[in-house]
């Protein structure tokens, strides 16, 4: 049976995952859904309580079914060869092309990160996660994110990591709502919520900064969820 990953995003600037060009793809972060999920599966980000664009937690930002998967090592031979715009270009004015997620340079024997996002701190989580995710049918909300029904918030993981087999029993009734919802897969709904930080700090600064207010949201996005989960007869979290 397939299985329904989901998790919180903390800061969604375009790169993780990346919905551009006709693919969402899940290139960097999230390193064990990368090397666990496979085809067929869902992957499902949520919002947090302090996006920046206010509170979104219990929203979905994107939903993403898994139609291909490839080594990273794959991914950058096939971005090149066929999705060129997925390599970043950071001196484009072209927000799309900075956040591209082909961020690793396997031309040598030990891949090499291009000028991108991510900086060396992040290669390790990166490289980590083995695959890149690929999806032709997927729904990207971004800055326009969808609150979840009450009966599917048990889906909803606002700490650190992911849930995937607690999911199983919300995973029919999820795919239904999701679809019910009028939207045609691939279309993007919104853009990035993060990309108004762009203008005032370097992308990659801007992931640094939300790396190191993880520690600092854990509880606050935790003890917010566990109050409205409550409220819905819901598994606290």
């Amino acid at each position: 049976m397939p299985t329904l990953f989901s998790y919180c995003i903390r800061y969604d600037n375009g790169s993780a995952p990346n919905p551009f060009w006709g693919r969402c793809t899940l290139a960097i972060c999230k390193p064990l859904i990368r090397r666990y999920a496979e085809v067929g599966d869902w992957v499902v980000g949520t919002g947090s309580v302090e996006s920046p664009i206010g509170d979104v937690s219990g929203m979905v930002v994107y939903a993403m079914l898994v139609t291909q998967k490839m080594t990273m090592e794959e991914y950058d031979r096939f971005t090149q060869a066929k999705l060129p715009r997925k390599i970043p270009l950071m001196n484009s004015a072209d927000l799309r092309r900075q956040c591209g997620d082909s961020i690793y340079d396997y031309s040598a024997p030990t891949p090499s990160l291009r000028p991108s996002e991510h900086s060396d701190e992040n290669q390790s989580t990166d490289l980590n996660g083995r695959w890149v995710l690929l999806s032709n049918h997927f729904f990207y909300f971004g800055d326009r994110p969808v609150a979840l029904p009450e009966a599917l918030l048990g889906i909803v993981k606002q700490r650190q990591g992911h849930k995937s087999r607690a999911n199983a029993p919300y995973f029919d009734d999820f795919v239904r709502w999701i679809h019910s919802l009028g939207y045609s897969p691939g279309e993007l709904i919104g853009e990035p919520q993060g990309w108004s930080r762009l203008d005032s700090q370097a992308p990659s600064d801007a992931c640094a900064t939300g790396k190191r207010r993880d520690r600092d949201l854990k509880s606050l996005d935790c003890n917010h969820l566990r109050n409205r989960a409550s409220k819905a007869g819901l598994r606290r979290c």
